[in-house]
C-alpha cells in the first residue's frame, strides 16, 4: 500500500527535449546542410575556373552560408507557425506546439543571423555578402511571405534561395559568374519542384488542410504529377549538361549519368500512380539523394583536376 501512495506522490515526469534537437527543427538544419553542400559545390566549380581558393575561403562560406541560412529558415518557422499547427507534417515544430513561450525571440534571432552573416561576409568578400543575402531576402520575403500563400508557382520561383546558395559558392572563390556555377545554379533551381511537389503530393491532405495554395492541393494528383515530371525532365537535362562543361568529365558523367536514369524512374512510378504516397516518398527522398550525390561528385572532380 505504501508503495502505491508512493508512486501517486510522485510527480509525473515531462519528457525532456534536447536543446540541440530543437535547434535542427528550429533552423532546419538537415536542410540548412544540404544548402552548405550546394554552396561548397558552387565553390568547388569556381576553384576549376580561379584555379585558387584558400583554407580561409572556404571557412567563411561555411560561416555565412550557415548562419544565413539557418536564420532564414528560423524567420520562416515564426511566420508560418500558425498553419504549421494544422498540418500533420509540421505541428511538432516547436513554435507550432508552443513550445517556446517568447517566439519573437527566434524572430529576432533569426535576423540577426542573416545580418550578421551579411556583415560578416562585407568585412571580407562583397560578392559573396551579395549573394548570401539575397538568397536569405528571397526565401523569406520572396517565397514565405509572397508567393507561397498565394500562387501555385510558390516553388518554382522560390527555388532561387538554393540557386544563390550554389552562386555564393563561387563568390567565395572569385569565380560566382563562371558558367559552370550558374549550370549547377539552374540545376537546383529545376530540381526544387520535383523534390519539393513529391513531398506535397505525400502530404497533400495537409496542404489542403492549411490553405496552401501549393500545386499538388490545388490540381489533381495526376496533373501535379505531370509537372513534377516536366521538371525531373529539366533536372536531368541541366545534370548532364553539367558533365559536358569542359573543367567536368567522365568522372562526373558516369555517376550521374546512373542517379539520372533512377531519377527519371522514379518519376515514372510517381506518374503511374501519383495519387499514392509510397512513390511520392520514394521520388521525394531520392530527389535529395540524387543532388547530393551531384555535389559531392563535382568536390571530388574539383581534386580530381
Amino acid at each position: 500500500m505504501m508503495n502505491a501512495l508512493n508512486e501517486i506522490a510522485q510527480p509525473v515526469r515531462q519528457p525532456s527535449v534536447s536543446l540541440w534537437r530543437t535547434a535542427v527543427v528550429l533552423f532546419k538544419l538537415r536542410i540548412v546542410s544540404l544548402l552548405l553542400l550546394s554552396a561548397f559545390g558552387g565553390a568547388g566549380l569556381g576553384t576549376m575556373i580561379a584555379g585558387r581558393a584558400s583554407a580561409w575561403d572556404w571557412v567563411l562560406l561555411a560561416i555565412t552560408g550557415t548562419l544565413s541560412a539557418a536564420g532564414a529558415s528560423g524567420i520562416n518557422q515564426y511566420l508560418e507557425r500558425e498553419r504549421d499547427s494544422k498540418m500533420n507534417r509540421t505541428a511538432a515544430r516547436p513554435l507550432a506546439t508552443g513550445q517556446i513561450e517568447n517566439p519573437q525571440m527566434v524572430l529576432l534571432l533569426g535576423v540577426g543571423m542573416v545580418l550578421g552573416a551579411t556583415g560578416l561576409a562585407t568585412a571580407f568578400n562583397l560578392a559573396l555578402a551579395f549573394w548570401v543575402f539575397l538568397g536569405a531576402a528571397i526565401y523569406v520575403g520572396v517565397y514565405t511571405v509572397w508567393l507561397k500563400p498565394r500562387t501555385t508557382l510558390n516553388i518554382v520561383i522560390g527555388g532561387a534561395a538554393g540557386s544563390c546558395a550554389v552562386i555564393s559558392g563561387g563568390a567565395a572563390v572569385g569565380a560566382w559568374s563562371a558558367l559552370g556555377v550558374w549550370i549547377l545554379a539552374a540545376l537546383v533551381f529545376v530540381w526544387t519542384p520535383v523534390h519539393f511537389w513529391a513531398l506535397a503530393l505525400a502530404y497533400r491532405s495537409d496542404y489542403i488542410k492549411a490553405d496552401y495554395p501549393m500545386l499538388p492541393a490545388r490540381v489533381p494528383p495526376i496533373v501535379a504529377a505531370r509537372w513534377t515530371a516536366v521538371h525531373t525532365i529539366l533536372t536531368a537535362a541541366a545534370g548532364m549538361a553539367l558533365g559536358f562543361w569542359p573543367t567536368v568529365d567522365w568522372f562526373y558523367l558516369v555517376p550521374i549519368g546512373l542517379a539520372t536514369a533512377v531519377l527519371i524512374v522514379r518519376t515514372a512510378a510517381l506518374l503511374i500512380a501519383p495519387a499514392e504516397k509510397a512513390p511520392a516518398f520514394a521520388l521525394f527522398h531520392f530527389s535529395n539523394l540524387y543532388l547530393a550525390l551531384v555535389l559531392v561528385v563535382v568536390l571530388l572532380a574539383s581534386l580530381w583536376r
